[in-house]
């Protein structure tokens, strides 16, 4: 199993960092095409400017548009790059995702299935169309620390799972992120010159909206936890959390509205203080805070009956629920 050796942030050289990286980029791709997927969180946005700066117009980026982002995330995030320089250009896949998903409840098969479908399926074509035989992707270290370690597997992590994507999807994999934790990522991006609405972003798992959905995640779900989702967003904007996010239970729960019984929907509240991902904290947010949250969802979330907050740490408990 390769092992990774960490750049810790307080070790980190940024500038020297960027230029080490933008030239091992250049000299393994050589003459080359390389492709990337953009999703707008800081992991792949900062590999985004490193592959721009190293290859110019050699780096195709793409923004896949699966069916479970946040609301009208795509054409938000190719605007800021095209501000950059960069063209971004979105891809239709959301099809081809719900049809992967479809039946599945178990999260790791769910994980499982998205990887497939983007690595191979959707990716695949790409690849064949663009002529590209280099992926760059943002792959950082606790991702693998996470996946080595069976906590759960990030989508992102092939060769420490005995994986080769080169006989698995066709591609070479370059990972220039992987010595560094999201700390060090949000100094690298800050340097690169991205705005601080991406360095500071908070993190988004790599299922988008499926890993804050447990048990199918079918068209109708993923839009409900996506409106829950864009009114926790309104509402914690002010909040200096590391990540906070909404999530949709399986279970239904029994609730009341027009003085009937409805057998209605559950959403969870997730807000974490932390530095890495490795170790959280629950936030202890005002309760006016939780009740105009928790009013709101009832309220514009249509089916939900029931509102709960998150009070267990990192460990035993993890950031994303599935």
């Amino acid at each position: 199993m390769p092992q990774v050796k960490e750049i810790t942030v307080n070790s980190l050289d940024t500038k020297e960092f960027i230029r080490e990286k933008a030239s091992e980029i250049s000299s393994v791709v050589g003459k080359g095409v390389a492709i990337n997927a953009l999703s707008g969180g800081v992991d792949s946005s900062a590999v985004t400017m490193l592959g721009h700066k190293a290859l110019g117009d050699r780096l195709k980026t793409y923004f896949i548009d699966n069916g479970i982002m946040r609301e009208g995330e795509p054409q938000q995030i190719a605007s800021v790059f095209k501000k950059l320089g960069v063209n971004v250009e979105i891809v239709d896949a959301q099809d081809e995702f719900f049809t992967a998903l479809k039946g599945i409840t178990d999260p790791e098969e769910k994980r499982e299935a998205i990887t497939q479908t983007f690595y191979k399926k959707v990716f695949g074509n790409l690849v064949k169309q663009s002529g590209a035989k280099y992926l760059l992707q943002g792959t950082i270290l606790t991702d693998i620390d996470e996946t080595v370690a069976g906590i759960k597997r990030q989508h992102n992590v092939f060769e420490q799972l005995g994986i080769d994507p080169q006989e698995a999807f066709g591609y070479k994999i370059i990972e220039p992120l992987v010595q560094l934790r999201k700390d060090g990522v949000r100094k690298v991006a800050e340097d690169l010159g991205l705005p601080a609405s991406i360095f500071n972003r908070m993190p988004f798992p790599g299922p988008a909206l499926s890993a804050r959905v447990i048990g199918e995640a079918t068209r109708e779900r993923i839009s409900l936890v996506r409106q829950a989702t864009s009114i926790l967003e309104q509402e914690l904007a002010s909040v200096r959390a590391f990540q906070y996010m909404a999530i949709l239970h399986n279970d239904r729960v029994t609730g009341m509205r027009n003085n009937k019984r409805e057998f209605g929907q559950q959403i969870e509240i997730r807000c974490w203080d932390s530095i890495d991902a490795r170790k959280a904290t629950p936030t202890r947010l005002d309760f006016a805070i939780l009740e105009k949250l928790a009013n709101r969802v009832l309220t514009e979330v249509p089916g939900v009956v029931s509102v709960t907050y998150n009070i267990a740490s990192k460990p035993p408990s993890t950031m994303e629920a599935v």
